[in-house]
Parts: C-alpha cells; structure tokens; sequence
C-alpha cells in the first residue's frame, strides 16, 4: 500500500501526529490535536476542528508496518542527537 498516494499531505499530518502522541507523556488523542491545531494557529494558518474522530479513525488504518519504521526511525534519530554522555557507554544505535 503506498501511503503517499493520493494523500500525501494527510499522511503526513497522521505520521506527525503519531510521533508526538507517542512521544508525549499522557499520550492523548485530544493533547495531539490541539498541539496540531495551536501550531497551525500559531503559523498563521486557517483553524481546523479539535475533535479527535477523524485522526483517531485514520491513525487506526495505518499499517503496521509504517508505524513500526517510524518507530524505529524517531528512535534512530533521537538516538544521533543525544549528547554522548547520555549514551550508554559512549554508544549510538
């Protein structure tokens, strides 16, 4: 399945609001949307609905296996950026 096609922009908007709900320390759906909503607020940009129907609706579609390469990938990428001495034993994976 490709996801980039035919919504490629909705994909998007899904794959980051998945990283900073898992990323986020409640988790929530509601805190996602709103944290979208205020940065597109906070852009300038035109506001979008606050209900969680949608999102949690489309996030429930994605494929396992995306979700488990973004998993890894924001792994990946958080592990680069992290200061050596948080490292254990020096170590990036």
């Amino acid at each position: 399945m490709n996801l980039e096609r035919p919504f490629g922009l909705v994909n998007r908007v899904l794959r980051t609001l998945s990283r900073v709900q898992v990323l986020e320390a409640d988790g929530s759906c509601q805190k996602a949307v709103n944290g979208w909503a205020a940065q597109r607020a906070a852009d300038g940009l035109s506001a979008c609905s606050v209900r969680t129907g949608g999102y949690c609706r489309a996030r429930q579609r994605l494929p396992l296996e995306m979700v488990s390469a973004l998993t890894r990938q924001t792994g990946q990428l958080l592990s680069q950026k992290a200061l050596s001495q948080w490292r254990w034993r020096g170590w990036s994976w």
